[in-house]
């Protein structure tokens, strides 16, 4: 009988330690988001994370190695969805996530990167990215967590736009995808994170007119 009343309370326990856990994850890695807009991210340190989140610093240094994963995690679960240079699409019923394909291809890419500049200039996005696209110059293997996690999934589906228009003739077949993602990224990118000029929708439109008058079938 001991034995039986022994293993109820071990398996009562689990669902609370694991509920405890997810809830000191979560008041981290809000603390991290809540502390970058404050502060600044050179200001920014496990001890003023762990004291905002209510928990020891052992307790991030558990789950966490630098100040910098901490931040990486807590920008890609806003909202529980991560986030990138490029709107993620809508993911059908049953289905991977897409980006608009109504045929009209300038349409779409402009719908597209008029939501990548809205999304670049929410300070949710654009105070994180900045310091972790800073950080991931320095430390390249957080860089490379950064563009597989946050840049890569909207640049990857650009590029599967981009190849539904060849399939439907609108796009020769020496049309390198990947290039066309660069041309109408790069430029935005480099206006958000430079700073040369505001980024805006005319903006967007303009780099999408430029690059389809180079890649477009007469």
């Amino acid at each position: 009988m001991a034995d039986k009343a022994a293993d109820k309370a071990a398996e009562k326990a689990a669902p609370d330690s694991a509920r405890r856990s997810e809830r000191a994850r979560r008041a981290i890695l809000d603390a991290a988001l809540e502390l970058i807009g404050e502060m600044g991210y050179p200001r920014l340190t496990i001890e003023a994370i762990a004291a905002r989140a209510g928990v020891g610093k052992q307790t991030i240094y558990r789950w966490w190695p630098s100040k910098a994963a901490v931040l990486l995690d807590a920008f890609t679960a806003q909202g529980e969805t991560p986030q990138g240079e490029t709107p993620q699409g809508e993911t059908p019923e049953g289905g991977e996530p897409a980006l608009p394909d109504t045929g009209d291809l300038e349409a779409d890419l402009k719908l597209v990167l008029r939501g990548a500049v809205d999304q670049m200039n929410a300070p949710a996005y654009d105070l994180p990215a900045r310091a972790l696209t800073a950080e991931g110059l320095v430390n390249p293997e957080l860089g490379a967590h950064f563009v597989a996690r946050v840049l890569e999934p909207g640049l990857r589906l650009l590029a599967e736009r981009l190849r539904a228009a060849q399939d439907a003739g609108q796009i020769g077949r020496d049309v390198d995808p990947d290039v066309v993602v660069e041309l109408v990224c790069g430029p935005l990118t480099h206006r958000w994170l430079l700073r040369t000029h505001p980024l805006s929708h005319d903006y967007a439109d303009a780099v999408v007119d430029t690059a389809l008058r180079g890649i477009l079938k007469k």
